[in-house]
């Protein structure tokens, strides 16, 4: 089949519905599941800012009230409903706090400049007057924005003294005997120097923070970050998590009253694992939860930081069904890839697409700053904007991966990524790979440019592969090998081979929803001792403008000279 050719049997015979009433279905039951009209606070799309690596350490120091206006300035006029602000660094805060103390109080030695330049802009800006966090929630309002200050809960991997660790406080370094390894039965947990919830100085320390924040600012909502990433996320020792359930469920019913008795529209967003058990072995109990009208906002997060196309956040959403508490997905923006570090508008078009697919109540994008993409390009402003419109991505280009294990931290206490698989001759290894795309649908209008799907495998020349998708043989005319057997640079360092790029005829394109990729490794080289590993699937969709008008200079006609914009032709 040529590229492009877009005239099909199949739709003449009737075998695929008419390209109007398809849309029609498509479009209206997309909106069944995200096109839910936003009530007074209650957004569908938050933004996380930690208010650390794109605020306080990159500005020489003293900082002005307008550059701690910088975190809202710089997301008007996107979807952003609702910036989240981070209140710190979990024991330690940026603004004038009484009940706790201000980032780097405690310091007398600075192990890092950045971190003195940090607290010489926050307790600078405090000592004139400039409270970080109430210019932040004046300007949010101003400018039609909410803001959900957000805590970092049990921020662990403490350090040596107080008088280094920035991040900790007199409070944790005076109440050793409250951690969770305490009794030194725990030598190789690595979260035993997280504090251990079920103390009640430990609740009670980080309630009358938030207490602080609720009365004496006005803030629209506030988020516990539960999921946080440290050395492991841990509240209770291994041993003690069935009675630490009840301790955290009882401790979040405080904070939700807290919140609730200042301002009755104040919402409570916690951000937890997506997988119901991997919370539940946390001492999570999202059910009761949610059956006790205790949380406002769900956040599901799989990994840490990095982008991940195929989360599945179902079972969250199923648990919440007939109740107030809405589902959000967390949309990270790091691929950490051999190639990429940050995610390209594809690829946020395609994680984004498959969530909303699931039938979440918003997306919350966070660690955006991370990676290359602080100071904010015109790439990003366009991520934010087609970001909140599922409709709008559905048949624009995508780029979906399923997670590899890469060089960057993985997500808090969660399950291993799906890559690398072993391949051993002769056995068949499956992955299942989502999309959203209707790609049927999309071909009737002429819109389909090419269907790609690829797989890196640590290969030789001589080791031959069969691959299948949904049960179909993908034959070698439509395949092309990149030999990448050796590799000096890459952002991610990993072992390389071969790179399997299919070009799919239509009978071989993926259906929309799940789909099955088979590979069998059918001999192996007898020179070589090192495992063969699939490392990679990555599924592209490509569409055109309109039929036949690709959205670029197509690169089929042959090389274009550019010329400016004012150019005569």
């Amino acid at each position: 089949m040529i590229r492009r050719d877009f005239v099909k049997s199949a739709v003449a015979l009737g075998a695929v519905p008419t390209l109007a009433s398809s849309k029609s279905n498509i479009i209206s039951s997309m909106g069944s599941t995200w096109k839910k009209k936003s009530a007074k606070n209650k957004p569908r799309i938050m933004y996380f800012n930690d208010s650390r690596h794109d605020l306080v350490y990159h500005y020489e120091p003293p900082m002005s009230k307008r550059q701690f206006e910088a975190p809202v300035d710089e997301l008007v006029g996107t979807s952003v409903e609702a910036l989240c602000l981070g209140l710190g660094d979990g024991r330690t805060v940026f603004h004038d706090t009484k009940v706790s103390e201000v980032w780097g109080d405690p310091v007398k030695k600075w192990s890092h400049a950045v971190f003195h330049r940090a607290y010489q802009n926050v307790r600078g800006a405090i000592d004139q007057g400039i409270d970080p966090l109430r210019v932040a929630c004046e300007r949010a309002h101003a400018k039609g924005m909410l803001l959900y200050p957000t805590l970092l809960v049990n921020q662990g991997n403490r350090g040596s003294s107080v008088e280094e660790d920035v991040r900790s406080s007199n409070f944790r370094f005076q109440n050793k005997h409250l951690e969770i390894g305490a009794r030194g039965d725990l030598p190789n947990f690595p979260g035993k120097t997280n504090l251990d919830f079920k103390h009640e100085e430990v609740r009670n320390e980080r309630l009358k923070l938030i207490e602080e924040v609720a009365k004496n600012y006005p803030i629209d909502g506030f988020e516990l970050q539960l999921n946080y990433l440290s050395r492991v996320v841990a509240f209770f020792h291994p041993m003690e998590v069935t009675e630490g359930r009840g301790i955290m469920t009882q401790w979040i019913k405080k904070v939700y009253e807290i919140l609730k008795n200042n301002n009755p529209d104040c919402e409570l967003v916690l951000r937890v694992p997506s997988d119901l058990k991997t919370g539940y072995e946390l001492g999570f109990d999202y059910q009761e939860w949610i059956s006790q009208g205790i949380v406002d906002v769900l956040v599901g997060e799989t990994h840490w930081a990095r982008v991940d196309s195929m989360a599945d956040f179902k079972p969250m959403i199923e648990i919440a069904k007939g109740s107030d508490c809405r589902v959000f997905g967390a949309l990270n923006s790091i691929v950490s890839s051999d190639r990429l570090l940050s995610a390209t508008i594809e690829i946020i078009r395609a994680a984004a697409s498959n969530y909303w697919q699931q039938g979440l109540d918003g997306l919350y994008l966070t660690q955006w700053f991370a990676g290359a993409n602080w100071p904010y390009r015109a790439d990003f402003y366009e991520q934010l904007r087609e970001v909140n419109h599922p409709e709008i991505m559905a048949s624009k280009s995508k780029f979906y991966s399923v997670l590899t294990k890469g060089d960057s931290r993985q997500a808090p206490s969660e399950g291993k990524p799906t890559l690398p698989i072993e391949l051993k001759p002769n056995q068949t290894v499956k992955v299942n790979v989502t999309i959203a795309d209707d790609l049927m649908l999309w071909d009737q209008e002429g819109l389909v440019d090419e269907v790609l799907l690829r797989l890196r495998i640590g290969v030789n020349e001589r080791e031959p592969l069969q691959f299948r998708l949904n049960g179909k043989i993908l034959p070698e005319s439509s395949l092309k090998r990149i030999n990448q057997m050796y590799k000096m640079y890459a952002p991610c360092k990993r072992a390389s081979g071969y790179w399997f790029v299919f070009k799919l005829e239509r009978q071989h394109w993926f259906k929309k929803g799940k789909n099955f990729l088979e590979v069998t490794l059918t001999h192996r080289d007898p020179a070589l001792s090192t495992l063969v590993h699939l490392r990679d699937v990555e599924v592209e969709t490509k569409y055109l403008m309109s039929r036949n008008f690709w959205v670029d200079d197509d690169p089929d006609v042959g090389p274009y000279a550019k010329r400016g914009r004012n150019s005569r032709r």
